[in-house]
């Protein structure tokens, strides 16, 4: 007699999905196809991050057609990217997890590569964009921040905007239990993972709609990530502040000495006033440095919930018993 035992998907894909209604048509049918021809369990769990538009009716009715292989979770508000992805982590059963981004740059059609290196027994599987379609400016900030970061924290990803990624179960269990208000799951992902790699994948133009992230999204996102993993700025700082203290210290000598010799003199005025500037300027640095910290410092310890679940459509009845 056969034990009646529920078995999880194989492949779980997580989407965040903020005002993706001009996309996701086109997102269901290639994903949806993508993941068909691998002939593997999966489930595909959408998370809406409080869209505006029609991506939640968009999201009910492909549930409606395929409910066996769709989730969706409602948030009740906007509460970003990564907390829409830790969300899907959550509610995703699989032993593979990929995430997505609902805007098509990253091709699903290239989801079986990163399934093949997690068979494999890598527990972590990072891409890298080739042939990025991406603005200029985007891609030189990119560079430069990727630089900066692997100088002064101990994460090492090539390509750290690419949104597709693979995650055994192992490593989506630690991120699971993480406490971390602000996380960057990437970054959490490489230190935890025991066999970790990277492959390249195709990048494509976004298929509709507007980037989420601005200029100003793309800075906030980096100094989370420099001052969650690293206190390297606070060092530097405090180096620099010694630096200028010195130098400080000796223009007050030389600035004496020359009054002792030379006597009162009116010259020099805006020069002090050029050397006091600067030194404010430093101070004001250091100020909002030191309060990127104490900021992460107080949301942590506020310990709100990272996100708010509205409703989460699924399949009650479990359709996979062996």
């Amino acid at each position: 007699m056969n034990a009646l035992v529920a078995v999880g998907p194989k492949l779980s894909i997580v989407v965040p999905v903020y005002n993706e209604e001009a996309v996701l048509p086109t997102l269901f049918k290639r994903l949806y196809a993508s993941l068909d021809a691998l002939q593997i369990s999966f489930e595909i769990v959408f998370v809406n991050d409080g869209s505006k538009d029609r991506s939640v009716a968009l999201l009910r009715e492909q549930f409606a057609r395929r409910p066996r292989e769709t989730r969706v979770v409602l948030f009740h508000a906007n509460f970003g990217q990564h907390s829409a992805i830790m969300a899907g982590f959550s509610y995703a059963r699989g032993e593979f997890v990929i995430t997505l981004d609902a805007d098509l740059q990253n091709p699903p059609e290239e989801i079986g590569k990163l399934v093949g290196k997690l068979a494999e027994g890598y527990d972590y599987v990072g891409t890298i964009r080739q042939q990025r379609q991406d603005v200029l400016w985007r891609r030189m900030f990119s560079r430069a921040i990727n630089k900066l970061r692997e100088r002064i924290t101990p994460v090492r990803i090539t390509d750290q905007g690419c949104m597709m990624r693979g995650y055994a179960r192992s490593v989506v269990n630690a991120l699971n239990h993480t406490r971390e208000i602000n996380t960057f799951i990437p970054a959490l992902a490489a230190l935890y993972a025991m066999r970790p790699i990277e492959v390249p994948i195709a990048h494509e133009e976004r298929h509709a709609g507007q980037s989420k992230y601005s200029m100003y999204s793309l800075i906030r996102l980096n100094f989370d990530l420099i001052t969650g993993f690293s206190v390297v700025p606070l060092q530097l700082f405090s180096m620099v502040g010694m630096a200028v203290a010195t130098l400080s210290a000796l223009l007050v000598v030389y600035l004496a000495v020359r009054r002792l010799i030379v006597g009162p003199e009116a010259e020099g005025v805006f020069t002090l006033f050029g050397v006091v500037f600067f030194l404010i300027g430093v101070a004001l640095f250091g100020i909002g440095l030191l309060g990127e910290y104490v900021g992460r410092i107080y949301a942590q310890v506020r310990e709100r919930p990272r996100y708010i679940v509205e409703a989460v459509l699924e399949d009650d009845s479990e359709g996979r018993f062996q």
